[in-house]
């Protein structure tokens, strides 16, 4: 039973060595890794451009090789901060990506690890104090309470808690005074935010790392799924919208967001900061933790950032691989790839490093039995036909389509020229013919009546509008008063 329990622990440690973090760290150039990884990337500068990284690696080669540590002693690796980094990415300690228009690098979650590590090691002095050990016994106790299901013992822990602040209320209200703390126990407590604060960027970056691989299986799931589109359009783009909720580290994360994803907290954090480095005890510390403390708030929004636009960036590829869906063209683009791999793999066992290739100067042509060589003429084949002269019918058809017409203006005004200088226009519309009598005449009148100048009242008219098939309707407006014209006017 011993052996078993030793060859379980002796391959769990076995394959947490095989891990890109262990593996940087365990490396011949390790130091030299670490070094120049802590130097291109900073809290302020989470991606750099690729020529940019290059660049100033290859500088800071120059500057350790003139420094006496040269290739001779293994202390720096050969070749180009180009190869050097492409080694990088390959082992898993750097991942390029598109950002914008431009290239770059950023680190991944193992190399963010491996810098958290030498930092914490490296970085001074890790011992039990009060407030490591006060914040070990707060978490069990909360989660202990949060665990709670009885509420009488949960009512009896806040009566507690309550009773302990009262208590202290009331003794900040008698004395005026607070007890100072030491500065030794705030610099305890400062080294344990430190701690705690320099885990985050690893957490941050395992989180989206898992984000981008749950889209790389999505898509490739995608590409091998050969159910109909509309069920794969279904689940797959609630896949998409619901991306943060897919891997532990997405669900996690979605809960802290709770606490620090209000922008208003972050500049909480940060003037809280602001206001610990100002105190006395601030002294104490050196610049390299100031600056780490300082550096917190700044760490948790591009934390923040970074997951947040790795789930956009995943929620975008996803909808996008979907709404391209076709089983049947991504199947024959994989069985080409495939072909081409082969035929490469097969080329290369046959032929010498130095072969000649011959190139692919065009394209095979397209089978085509008979391409057409002109259109269709656009004009039209011949004139239309001539109008015909109206029939009988059709007269009488346009005297039915008038009489459904509009207002028959010339009838209107020159039965308004007959009633005088003023008259009424509901008793003159009563007295008009049957054919000037319809709804549209009503409008026509009203329209006359407001040209020639009319004023309203307070009362109620009512007329009855006869319609050319006999119906009638009432209408109802405010009383009108027109200045008519007489025949016998002169202009």
């Amino acid at each position: 039973m011993s052996n078993t329990r030793a060859e379980a622990a002796y391959l769990r440690s076995l394959a947490a060595f095989r891990t890109p973090t262990l593996d940087l760290l365990h490396g011949r150039y390790a130091p030299f890794v670490v070094a120049v990884l802590s130097i291109v990337f900073t809290v302020d500068r989470p991606t750099v451009a690729v020529s940019d990284a290059h660049a100033e690696i290859a500088e800071i080669i120059d500057e350790l090789r003139a420094a006496g540590y040269d290739e001779d002693d293994r202390s720096l690796p050969s070749g180009s901060a180009r190869e050097i980094c492409r080694y990088w990415v390959r082992v898993g300690w750097l991942v390029p990506q598109i950002d914008g228009d431009v290239e770059v690098y950023r680190l991944t979650a193992h190399a963010v690890g491996a810098l958290e590590i030498t930092g914490r090691t490296g970085g001074g002095r890790t011992r039990v104090s009060n407030s490591r050990v006060r914040t070990l016994l707060e978490a069990v106790e909360r989660l202990a309470a949060d665990a709670e299901t009885d509420p009488e013992l949960r009512l009896q822990r806040l009566v507690e808690e309550r009773a302990a602040l009262d208590r202290e209320i009331a003794r900040l209200s008698t004395s005026g005074e607070s007890a100072p703390v030491d500065d030794e126990v705030l610099l305890e407590e400062a080294e344990n935010i430190l701690h705690l604060a320099r885990e985050l960027p690893a957490d941050f970056a395992r989180v989206a790392e898992s984000i981008k691989a749950m889209q790389r299986d999505v898509v490739a799931d995608l590409r091998r799924d050969v159910r109909p589109t509309g069920e794969v359009l279904r689940e797959y783009l609630e896949r998409g919208q619901h991306v943060m909720q897919a891997t532990a580290e997405g669900r996690a994360f979605a809960g802290a967001l709770r606490l620090i994803g209000d922008p208003e907290r972050i500049d909480d954090l940060t003037d809280q900061l602001h206001t610990v480095l100002a105190q006395p005890f601030a002294r104490l510390m050196d610049a390299q933790q100031r600056g780490e403390l300082d550096a917190i708030g700044r760490r948790v929004e591009l934390g923040v950032q970074e997951v947040l636009t790795a789930q956009r960036r995943a929620s975008h590829v996803i909808t996008g691989q979907v709404r391209t869906h076709d089983p049947v063209r991504d199947r024959q683009v994989d069985e080409l790839l495939r072909d081409v791999m082969a035929g490469l793999q097969s080329w290369t066992q046959s032929s010498s490093p130095d072969a000649p290739v011959d190139p692919v100067r065009s394209l095979p042509a397209a089978t085509v039995g008979h391409l057409r060589q002109s259109v269709s003429d656009i004009r039209p084949p011949g004139a239309p036909a001539p109008l015909t002269v109206p029939d009988a019918d059709a007269e009488l058809l346009d005297a039915d389509t008038r009489a459904w017409g509009g207002p028959r203006y010339a009838e209107l005004e020159a039965y308004v020229s007959q009633l005088g200088d003023e008259f009424d226009l509901a008793t003159a519309f009563e007295g008009a013919d049957d054919d000037t009598r319809r709804p549209v005449d009503l409008l026509g009148l009203l329209e006359i009546a407001h040209r020639n100048g009319m004023s309203e009242s307070d009362t109620v008219s009512t007329v009855e509008t006869l319609r050319p098939d006999g119906t009638t309707r009432r209408f109802a407006f405010g009383a009108v008063t027109v200045r008519g014209t007489k025949e016998n006017d002169d202009d």
